[in-house]
């Protein structure tokens, strides 16, 4: 899932659909942004194949499932412990939360174009060391 989500952020969101994405490397006014219209797609297409494959219990369901947990996952670490949209955990004092919290603030100081890190768990390794020079 982290390679697809990679793929999708980088040539879709940053490529022609910028003009949704934008609104997520811009300080917006209220709760929501157009960028979450993704966690719709992306959890309508997760809610979709999990009851065509529900029945069989195929690949499709299973799909559906591994998008869903990972959607979870990304909900909790990006919008939760990174943005702090809603305020259920302090911020995080784990090494390697506190890197995904880095290569993401590295990838919102640019805009379309020169993005780094667009995944999210896999953490390029030069947040990791930097990391553990702050220490």
């Amino acid at each position: 899932m982290e390679a697809f989500s990679w793929v999708i952020h980088k040539y879709l969101m940053h490529g022609v659909l910028w003009n949704i994405h934008k609104t997520h490397h811009t300080h917006g006014k209220g709760f929501f942004e157009l960028n979450d219209v993704f966690t719709c797609i992306f959890g309508g297409t997760a809610i979709a194949l999990i009851l065509l494959g529900v029945e069989q219990l195929d690949y499709r369901f299973w799909i559906g499932c591994g998008i869903s947990l990972y959607g979870m996952s990304y909900f909790l670490l990006h919008d939760v412990l990174i943005h702090r949209r809603l305020k259920w955990f302090d911020k995080p004092k784990n090494k390697y939360l506190k890197a995904i919290a880095e290569a993401h603030k590295a990838h919102h100081q640019t805009q379309k174009e020169n993005a780094v890190s667009f995944g999210l768990f896999v953490v390029p390794r030069r947040f990791l060391k930097e990391e553990g020079n702050k220490e």
